[in-house]
């Protein structure tokens, strides 16, 4: 198997001043001696134009000889080979990648849609120019692949009604899942000398003949959770109150009257709307 080898040409602006010179003292040549001996040399240094290689930062060229791997050129500038090179240009910069969004099952099997946004750059010019079609298209289908892979192993959510205990989810654990989406991405792209950058996800939400009976066990489970809150410290409250009365002795409550107001209590505190109160202007008895 072979691997990337970075090699540097010659000059180049050497070699424009050297091709310059053969063309036009060829020329000039060729005219003030009236003959074509010259004409030779002129075709020399017309060829020699198509050895100049032109490399902008963050980019490379692949250099190919007769379908023969040469080497790729990193260093940017302006440089002169064997006019017979076949150049490839790859890019080096980091390139964004957001896919498209995917209907695929979570681990439940609930349908949901979800797409990532992929930030990578090519590493290896050798693997990205021979060990695959086309790496672009490649880095695409790869993700989408992915993609689909790490929906299915964790839920979307948590519910209790399901029974799932899972710790990691697609909806709250944004770091984690970023984790392993990055590292299968980076996994299936390392054939084509491709690194991650950063992965994660893009969009994220129940399928649409789902999306409002999800909605509405959303809605429910945070109302019970919030119940279960205030009748917690509604209890806490009652308490508290009692133990006070009972320790400033402030009024003497029998087992039927403690019953009514810890009834009375509870009422307004859990409530969902403001209690009217009322006042007894007699006994507490009556």
């Amino acid at each position: 198997m072979k691997v990337e080898k970075i090699i540097k040409p010659a000059n180049g602006y050497l070699m424009l001043f050297v091709v310059f010179v053969l063309f036009f003292g060829g020329i000039a040549i060729s005219i003030i001696q009236e003959t074509a001996l010259y004409l030779p040399l002129i075709f020399l240094s017309f060829i020699g134009f198509f050895g100049f290689i032109l490399v902008n930062p963050n980019t490379s060229k692949v250099i190919l000889l007769f379908g023969k791997y040469v080497g790729t050129i990193k260093e940017n500038g302006l440089f002169w080979a064997n006019p017979f090179f076949t150049k490839n240009k790859i890019s080096l910069r980091a390139s964004n990648f957001d896919s498209e969004r995917l209907k695929v099952n979570d681990k439940l099997g609930n349908p949901i849609m979800i797409s990532t946004i992929l930030v990578w750059r090519v590493t290896d010019t050798y693997k990205a120019a021979f060990d695959v079609d086309n790496y672009e298209n490649f880095v695409r289908v790869q993700t989408d692949a992915a993609v689909r892979k790490l929906a299915s192993m964790y839920p979307y959510d948590n519910f209790a009604d399901e029974g799932s205990d899972e710790d990691i989810t697609l909806r709250s654990s944004v770091n984690e899942v970023s984790e392993a989406l990055e590292k299968e991405i980076d996994e299936r792209l390392s054939i084509a000398g491709i690194e991650v950058l950063e992965a994660r996800i893009g969009y994220l939400a129940y399928a649409q003949e789902i999306a409002s009976a999800m909605l509405k066990r959303q809605q429910a489970t945070a109302i019970v959770a919030a119940r279960h809150k205030i009748v917690q410290g509604a209890v806490e409250m009652v308490e508290m109150a009692l133990f006070e009365l009972n320790k400033r002795q402030i009024v003497e409550l029998d087992d039927e009257r403690k019953a009514a107001m810890v009834s009375n209590l509870l009422v307004i505190l859990c409530g969902d709307k403001e209690a009217s109160p009322v006042v007894n202007a007699g006994t507490l008895s009556h």
